[in-house]
C-alpha cells in the first residue's frame, strides 16, 4: 500500500499542463475519458500524440489489448481501425511518422497512468498507448509516461477485455470513436 501512495504522490506532484485529450469510448465501455498530457516529462511523445489527435487520426481506433488488473492498449492508426482495420494485425502497426526515442521519467505507472506502448527497442514508440488499471511499478524507468486520467476511469474500467493470446480482444472491441486535444 505504501508503494501505491508514493505513486499517486508522485503523480500529483507531476504538473498537468493545459494540454489534454478527450476520448470518447463505445463499446462495453461508453463515455468520455479525459487526460492531462505531461509536456514536461515526454515533450516529444506529447507532441507525437497531439498531432495524431489533431489528424483524427486515433478515430475510430480500438482496443486492441487489455489484461486485467494490468491496462489497456489502444492507438494503432495503421492496422487498429473498427472499420476498414485488420482486426488479426491490430497492435502491430504505428503512424506513418518516425519512431520517438524515449523519454523515460521517474513518474511511476500508477492507476491511470498513460504510457507509450513500443516493442523492444526502448526507442521505438510511435502511436500506440496504454492505460493503467492498476499500478504496475515494473514498469518505472522501461516505458515513457506521457499523462493521467483526471476523469472517467469508470470508462477505463468498463474497457471490454482480452481473452486472446497476450490480451488481444476477441469479436468486437471498444473502440475511440473521436478523440479531441484540449486546451
Amino acid at each position: 500500500m505504501r508503494e501505491f501512495a508514493v505513486a499517486a504522490a508522485l503523480i500529483a506532484a507531476s504538473p498537468a499542463f493545459a494540454t489534454g485529450l478527450e476520448i470518447e469510448v463505445d463499446g462495453e465501455a461508453q463515455g468520455t475519458i479525459r487526460v492531462d498530457l505531461f509536456e514536461d516529462v515526454a515533450p516529444q511523445h506529447v507532441e507525437r500524440i497531439t498531432t495524431l489527435a489533431e489528424q483524427g487520426a486515433y478515430d475510430g481506433v480500438v482496443f486492441h489489448r487489455v489484461i486485467e488488473g494490468f491496462m489497456a492498449q489502444t492507438g494503432d492508426v495503421e492496422f487498429g481501425r473498427i472499420e476498414g482495420g485488420d482486426m488479426a494485425r491490430a497492435g502491430m502497426g504505428g503512424s506513418d511518422l518516425p519512431d520517438l526515442p524515449a523519454e523515460f521519467s521517474d513518474v511511476s505507472f500508477a492507476r491511470g497512468v498513460i504510457g507509450m506502448a513500443r516493442a523492444a527497442d526502448p526507442d521505438s514508440a510511435n502511436s500506440q498507448f496504454f492505460i493503467m488499471f492498476a499500478p504496475a511499478p515494473h514498469l518505472d524507468g522501461q516505458y515513457t509516461v506521457v499523462g493521467r486520467v483526471t476523469e472517467g476511469m469508470e470508462v477505463v474500467d468498463a474497457i471490454k477485455r482480452g481473452e486472446g493470446r497476450n490480451g488481444a480482444v476477441i469479436g468486437r472491441p471498444d473502440v475511440m470513436t473521436r478523440v479531441i486535444v484540449t486546451e
